[in-house]
C-alpha cells in the first residue's frame, strides 16, 4: 500500500484539536485510560502477543490472568502500562535524555527479564524478516550517546511529524536491546508526539505489514516511506481523538 504524505493535514487538524483545548480533568483522565488500553494492546500485538483488547484491559485493569495465555503475555502487558504512566510523566519535559529512553525499556521489560531491562544488549541479534545486519554490542554506547545529542538539532529543524517518526527510525535501526525495541521506538515516537502537543498515535496491528516494510527500508537509509506512514497514522490519531472530545462535549476555555 502507498502512503501518502499527509503533514498538511496533520497541522489542519491540529488547529481544530487546539480550539477544544484545555481540557477538564475528568476528560483528561478518560483519555488516559483510553489510550493506555489501546496503545499497550496495539503495541504489543504487533510484536506477537497474544491478549485481544479486551484481554489487555482485564489484565490491567482488574489484575486478572487470561486462562491459556502465556504469562509473557501478561507481563508484556503490565510493563507496557507502567511505561505509559512515565511517558506522561516525561511529557512535562523539553528534552530526551538517555536515562529516559532506558527508564522506559527498563519498565517495559522487567518483568520478562530484569537482567536486560534497560540494558544495552551484550550479544550481536539477527531479526528474522530483513537481511540489515544491526550494530555490534561495542558500538551501541557510542551510537545511542551519538543519537541523543543530536535530538535538539533534528528537533529544531524538523517539523514534529518528521521529528517523531526519525526518532523511532534511530532507535529501531541501533536496535539497543536484546527485545523490546518496537515497543520502545513507539514509546518514544509518542514521547515526541506528546511534547509537540500532538495525541497519542497508535499503529494498529491490522498495518503491521505495512510499518514493517516501511522501518526495513528506514534502516537501509530510505526515510520518506516511513515519515509518510507515521503522518497517516497521526491523521487517523487526530480523527479519533476529535471524535473523543465531541462525544466528552468538551469545550475550549481558559
Amino acid at each position: 500500500m502507498k502512503y501518502q504524505n499527509r503533514i498538511a493535514e496533520v497541522d489542519k487538524l491540529q488547529k481544530e484539536i487546539q480550539v477544544l483545548r484545555p481540557l477538564g480533568r475528568n476528560a483528561l483522565k478518560q483519555l488516559k485510560e483510553y489510550y493506555r488500553i489501546g496503545l499497550t494492546y496495539s503495541s504489543n500485538a504487533i510484536e506477537g502477543n497474544s491478549l485481544t483488547e479486551s484481554e489487555t484491559k482485564v489484565v490491567i485493569e482488574d489484575g486478572i490472568t487470561i486462562g491459556g495465555k502465556p504469562l509473557r503475555d501478561h507481563y508484556e502487558a503490565i510493563g507496557h502500562s507502567e511505561a505509559f504512566d512515565h511517558l506522561y510523566k516525561l511529557v512535562k519535559n523539553d528534552e530526551i535524555t538517555e536515562s529516559d529512553i532506558l527508564r522506559l525499556h527498563k519498565l517495559l521489560y522487567m518483568r520478562v527479564d530484569p537482567n536486560e531491562a534497560g540494558k544495552y544488549r551484550k550479544e550481536p541479534i539477527i531479526v528474522t524478516g530483513t537481511d540489515f545486519e544491526f550494530p555490534q554490542p561495542s558500538k551501541l554506547k557510542g551510537l545511542m550517546q551519538k543519537f541523543i545529542k543530536e535530538i535538539p538539532g533534528l528537533k529544531k529543524k524538523l517539523h514534529p511529524i518528521e521529528f517523531a517518526a526519525l526518532l523511532h527510525i534511530r532507535l529501531a535501526t541501533i536496535h539497543p536491546f536484546v527485545d523490546g525495541n518496537g515497543r520502545a521506538a513507539r514509546l518514544l515516537m509518542n514521547l515526541a508526539l506528546m511534547q509537540a502537543g500532538y495525541p497519542i498515535t497508535i499503529i494498529p496491528p491490522v498495518v503491521r505489514a505495512d510499518y514493517i516494510d516501511a522501518i526495513r527500508k528506514a534502516n537501509k537509509g530510505d526515510n520518506q516511506m516511513f515519515i509518510n506512514f507515521v503522518s497517516c497514522m497521526v491523521v487517523e490519531a487526530e480523527k479519533d481523538y476529535l471524535r473523543l472530545l465531541r462525544h466528552l462535549n468538551v469545550e475550549g476555555g481558559a
